[in-house]
């Protein structure tokens, strides 16, 4: 068995990472393969989308049929760094999958096979017909995205916590922004010193005083998930509008919802009545729901992930915004930010923390001079 990479063990702190969620998790690990002593402060019983998240990865845009942003970079660095930390973990991270794509008219599948034609490599150059979902549910012309899949988001985020916890590398508690106190040289939180701190607290990063002032638009999301004997997906995920995902042993993930109001965690009767319905558009057998869940998603108002340092505090870093991607985004921006972290390397300006900063400067002066 392959000797596990160890945390650096001394009395310094290089990073405190608050929030373990899939951005804190990918983060932690990153930074540790690269020779940092972290410390990641995390509260289990807060809202994280991470908990509840198929975790499915796509490379696609369904509406264009056009490869996803930075796809062709993303899909090589999650399967490594997934890969590798699977067997680090002495785990399974990664199912690897195709995802069905049903299609509604003939001129949607002439549009697909123009695409892969033309060399996308993600869009399958074949079209298929008469897919069985249940006994008496056939989806009639479809083809499949390719080197799509799915992270076991549960399992990664489980693992790594003990990982963590085993190494002294884990704190659960909430974490309270203003106990938190910043000089040039090091951060200071309760009897904790480090040289760094980086916040991957989610949609928490409104509450967060160094950075609230990020436009966030975070998304509340909610899943099912089914017990059925009927459904006949085994493998791969069926995406019809909405995703049926099989899960093993004759369970299925079913999602997912969209709201910007009711940011909170708990599971609704709309959004259930609005799955079931898209669910049973497609199933006419019997199921059993197991479980119904609720979380909200960290998106920011243009899309892009916020990574990089506090245009002031040189010493505080943002990794958040990751979104409904955050399976895809992670281990690409872990490694653009340890790389700037540990040689300079410039990190993708369309997702630094700076961009938003002549937008709020702005509203910042209108409001100073409304004051006056």
């Amino acid at each position: 068995m392959a000797t596990m990479i160890q945390p650096k063990k001394n009395n310094t702190i290089d990073f405190i990472i608050v929030g373990q969620g899939i951005a804190g998790s990918v983060l932690s690990l990153s930074l540790i393969s690269a020779g940092y002593a972290v410390l990641v402060i995390s509260a289990p019983n807060l809202s994280t989308s991470s908990k509840i998240a198929a975790g499915i990865w796509n490379p696609i845009v369904f509406k264009r049929l056009t490869k996803s942003w930075l796809a062709d970079d993303l899909v090589p660095e999650l399967q490594a760094f997934y890969g590798f930390w699977g067997k680090e973990l002495n785990t399974t991270l990664i199912h690897q999958r195709s995802i069905i794509k049903a299609f509604t008219e003939e001129q949607e599948k002439k549009l697909w096979i123009k695409k892969s034609i033309e060399g996308n490599l993600f869009l399958d150059k074949h079209t298929y017909e008469d897919l069985a979902i249940d006994e008496n549910y056939t989806v009639k012309s479809y083809s499949k995205v390719l080197q799509a899949g799915n992270l076991d988001v549960a399992n990664f985020i489980e693992t790594t916590k003990t990982y963590l916890e085993n190494n002294q590398s884990y704190r659960e508690e909430i974490f309270d922004y203003h106990k938190l106190k910043v000089t040039e040289n090091e951060v200071n939180y309760n009897s904790l010193s480090a040289s760094n701190i980086i916040f991957c607290d989610g949609h928490l990063i409104t509450q967060n005083p160094y950075f609230n002032w990020i436009p966030m638009k975070p998304a509340k999301g909610e899943v099912l998930t089914i017990r059925s004997t009927a459904i006949k997906l085994k493998q791969d995920i069926l995406n019809k509008g909405f995703f049926i995902m099989p899960l093993g042993d004759d369970l299925y993930k079913v999602g997912a919802t969209y709201e910007w109001e009711q940011l909170n965690d708990i599971p609704t009767e709309k959004g259930k009545d609005e799955l079931l319905k898209k669910l049973n558009s497609v199933l006419t057998s019997p199921y059993q729901i197991v479980s119904h869940d609720a979380a909200v998603r960290p998106s920011v108002i243009d899309r892009r992930p916020v990574v990089g340092h506090h245009p002031e505090y040189k010493n505080l870093y943002i990794f958040n915004g990751l979104g409904t991607k955050a399976v895809m985004l992670a281990p690409y921006f872990a490694k653009q930010l340890v790389s700037n972290i540990q040689n300079e390397m410039p990190i993708d300006e369309e997702v630094n923390p700076n961009r938003f900063r002549k937008v709020n400067s702005a509203i910042f002066n209108s409001n100073a001079d409304k004051t006056d």
